[in-house]
């Protein structure tokens, strides 16, 4: 008697879920995105559309599931770089040899070529440096008296002098190119406006390059600066010269991050007596701390960069077919409740090391070393020297960026 044989019937696959769409609204200080907190509770998996650019995308929020979308090379940033993906930033012209929009193995071959100016000997290097900079700006700040900006007199200043340091912009260049980075990662001038930075920032690294290349325009920060080092990995011939200057841009363009990071970890410790105490009081729980912070401030309006799945990938039962786009929340995953519960609430004895403030996978943030150092002088540093620093008007008034990518206040005004 013959085998008989059963098929059994697929199972369906879950219906889509409806395309919302995220605006790029006006936030409240420090507040978690109302729109990103009601597409956490939809669902691990939801679809987005954006301001600008075409179509939908995938937006992942659960830590696992963006930990592994980050790590899986079935998720492409090159074919993204090719795509008008729907997306926050008004302009969209990604610079051929980008590190941001690399897979690999392109990506190692030009992270490699900075490598040496982003090491932890570096960092240890630089170190001294950086705190005579800070130094010396609350000096200025202390001796023109109480109250003060502190955004204008420390957070904005230092950090631009350091990522300077880094990329070895000489000291007269310095604001012309915060000026530009500043305006290209606004959204509020709208695409003219970040196009025209855009020439003006990568022009001027093109000349520092071919010149570093060239053994001229002597560097303000050594034989490894980033510059240097791109300089001599065009001579060498590892890099071709647009690759060096698409590398260097997004480096430069990242300092302006911590003025923003710092900036909302010094309003919510001013805001928050009990937090502030803590840290004054207690040295040794601030390395801590500032992993806490990093987890659980709003370091950006929306989501990052897009990838593109190239082939389908199953996930939560949703199928993500080859071609879609595909959206990771790194501030989503560091409110995710299976890995930090209760995660709406700061708690400074929590273990935030499994946090993802500076990305994950190969795309981790280039700087994450030099950003913890600089947050990590900064609190030692003002706390130490300011033990009444307090906020100089009502928290409510405190001004907050508004229609950027990158989150933070407009002024911190400050009294001790």
């Amino acid at each position: 008697m013959a085998e008989e044989t059963i098929t059994l019937p697929e199972r369906p696959e879950q219906p889509l879920p409806p395309v919302r769409d995220w605006p790029a609204g006006e936030l409240n200080a420090t507040e978690f995105e109302p729109v990103l907190a009601e597409l956490m509770r939809e669902g691990p998996l939801t679809r987005i559309r954006l301001p600008h650019g075409e179509g939908w995308a995938w937006l992942a929020t659960r830590h696992d599931d963006v930990k592994m979308i980050t790590n899986d090379p079935r998720f492409s940033r090159a074919e993204a770089a090719v795509r008008q993906v729907t997306r926050l930033a008004p302009h969209f012209a990604p610079r051929p040899g980008a590190l941001a929009w690399a897979d690999q193995p392109d990506h190692n071959r030009l992270r490699h070529a900075v490598s040496a100016a982003y090491t932890v000997s570096a960092v240890k290097r630089l170190r001294p440096r950086a705190q005579e900079m800070l130094d010396a700006l609350v000096d200025d700040m202390v001796r023109d008296g109480s109250p003060a900006d502190l955004i204008a007199r420390v957070l904005e200043p230092f950090p631009i002098s350091v990522v300077c340091e880094v990329m070895g912009v000489p000291l007269d260049e310095r604001q012309k190119l915060h000026d530009w980075t500043r305006e290209i990662i606004s959204t509020a001038g709208g695409a003219d406006a970040a196009e025209l930075a855009k020439k003006g920032l990568f022009g001027w690294i093109g000349q520092a390059v071919r010149a570093r290349r060239d053994g001229e325009g002597g560097s303000a920060g050594g034989s490894e600066d980033v510059l240097s080092l791109l300089g001599a990995a065009v001579r060498r011939g590892e890099l071709g010269e647009e690759e060096a200057v698409s590398v260097a841009g997004p480096l430069q363009i990242g300092g302006e991050a911590v003025t923003n990071n710092s900036g909302q970890m010094f309003y919510l410790l001013l805001s928050r007596p009990d937090l502030l105490d803590r840290l004054r009081n207690d040295p040794a729980a601030r390395p801590a701390a500032v992993e806490e912070l990093l987890r659980y401030i709003p370091h950006r309006a929306s989501v990052g960069l897009p990838r593109i799945a190239t082939e389908d990938v199953d996930l939560h039962g949703v199928r993500i077919s080859a071609g879609d786009a595909v959206y990771v929340s790194y501030l989503a995953a560091n409110r995710d409740p299976a890995v930090f519960p209760d995660p709406d609430r700061i708690d400074l004895d929590r273990d935030a090391g499994a946090h993802v403030a500076f990305g994950n996978g190969p795309h981790f943030c280039t700087g994450a070393v030099f950003s913890r150092m600089q947050i990590e002088l900064l609190i030692d540093t003002l706390l130490e020297r300011l033990p009444g620093l307090r906020l100089a008007v009502p928290a409510d008034q405190v001004p907050f960026r508004q229609r950027t990518m990158i989150r933070g206040p407009l002024t911190l005004p400050v009294a001790w």
